[in-house]
């Protein structure tokens, strides 16, 4: 089975959590307003956690440091994919994000192959937007997540 790692990135402020989101870059998800937790595949031989940060440093494009990641949740996405989601509490300038690239030949068919950022756009929503916005596999993490800092903010 493949796997993936993420991380969860969320702030509080006055009393309301707020989640770091990005957009799909590429031509398919151009137009849909669906967003995402930064994540990636895991690597053999790499530790899950150690994937989640290095998925997050590579879509993300700078350096963020986190004193306590926690597992938050995993989720079978598909038959041979699993999501293992962690959480911190950081700060990040969503302006200052950019991504890695990848190939695609577009328009298909064309034999043109152009370069697209995984990544197009990154913001902070209220994690009550964010669960209407976020990849219809990922919502859990969020009530997940949502459950995890109640119980050990308060």
């Amino acid at each position: 089975m493949k796997k993936s790692a993420g991380i969860i990135v969320y702030k509080i402020v006055d009393n309301q959590i707020y989640i770091f989101l990005a957009h799909m870059g590429g031509p398919y998800w151009e137009g849909i307003n669906t967003w995402s937790i930064l994540k990636g595949e895991h690597a053999k031989k790499e530790k899950i956690l150690d994937t989640a940060i290095r998925e997050f440093h590579e879509e993300c494009g700078q350096p963020v440091s986190f004193q306590n990641l926690v597992y938050i949740h995993s989720e079978k996405q598909s038959k041979n994919k699993l999501v293992v989601f962690f959480a911190g509490e950081t700060e990040i300038d969503s302006t200052k994000c950019f991504s890695n690239t990848f190939s695609l030949e577009w328009p298909k068919g064309s034999g043109t192959i152009q370069q697209f950022p995984e990544m197009d756009e990154y913001k902070w929503f209220p994690i009550e937007e964010a669960k209407k916005i976020i990849l219809r596999g990922q919502r859990k993490s969020l009530w997940k997540l949502e459950k995890y800092i109640k119980n050990s903010h308060h």
